[in-house]
């Protein structure tokens, strides 16, 4: 029987002001020598369904929660951000964080986001993580993209929703919109392409909101890029939260 995975029971919590806002970073673990920090990338409007994996990497780096400006926890957004604004925040936060040239994961639509990121501080960030990325030109425009989700929200996920109902409440209808809009005129592939450092996507074997057809081309497109296969739905890191915890290790060990 499929349960609900547990919160972690310590995290550190900071705000940090760039010039798109204020944003709300979770911080678990310890920084482990010769292996850099992860900075995770929140959904799309959601971020407290990752605290479980994250937890999970803690076990062996320093990971920091990261919530894009006007979302989850973070300050309203001072102006409405486009996926490279929303990169720009990112990499803004990494100047003022400190952190020795981090591994960047996005989830979902936060993989556009890391790859943003990467694209735009190439020499502070040492490799990306696209898990369960978008958006598949097969799933392209929004009939499509919301019949997709549809489909692939009905794989058992106990807790899911009801941790996502607070978050979404906060964007409300508008934020959400907004992020849907930004994200389908948004190329994956394009910023893939440009990424000099290590890139590894992961794919649920049962999402529905992309192919493998897609991950051969963002495995071809960059320079140092492959892909592997995850259990479960588009959001994998909630029932099976150590399933990525290995390959994003190999990943930063690569890095480093």
């Amino acid at each position: 029987m499929l349960t609900p995975p547990e919160l972690p029971r310590e995290m550190v919590l900071r705000y940090t002001d760039v010039p798109e806002g204020r944003i709300r970073t979770r911080v678990l673990g310890e920084p482990r020598n010769g292996l850099p920090s992860v900075v995770v990338v929140q959904g799309m409007t959601v971020s407290d369904y990752l605290l479980p994996a994250c937890a999970e990497l803690a076990r062996w780096t320093q990971v920091h929660v990261l919530d894009l400006p006007g979302y989850a926890g973070s300050g309203q957004a001072t102006r409405w951000l486009d996926v490279p604004g929303y990169g720009e925040a990112v990499a803004h936060w990494l100047q003022a964080s400190g952190l020795d040239r981090p591994m960047v994961v996005g989830h979902s639509s936060g993989t556009q986001v890391a790859a943003w990121t990467g694209v735009l501080s190439p020499e502070g960030v040492s490799a990306i993580g696209l898990a369960s990325p978008t958006i598949d030109p097969s799933v392209r425009s929004l009939p499509r993209l919301l019949y997709h989700w549809r489909l692939d929200a009905r794989a058992p996920s106990p807790g899911l929703e009801e941790s996502h109902l607070p978050e979404w409440k906060r964007a409300g209808p508008r934020g959400v919109a907004h992020l849907i809009k930004v994200h389908l005129r948004d190329r994956l592939e394009e910023q893939v392409a440009r990424l000099p450092m290590p890139v590894l996507a992961l794919r649920a074997t049962e999402d529905r909101l992309s192919t493998d057809a897609w991950m051969h081309e963002l495995a071809g497109a960059g320079r140092s890029t492959t892909w592997t296969a995850m259990p479960g739905a588009h959001a994998f890191v909630w029932l099976y939260p150590d399933a990525w915890s290995a390959p994003l290790r190999s990943l930063a060990e690569r890095a480093a």
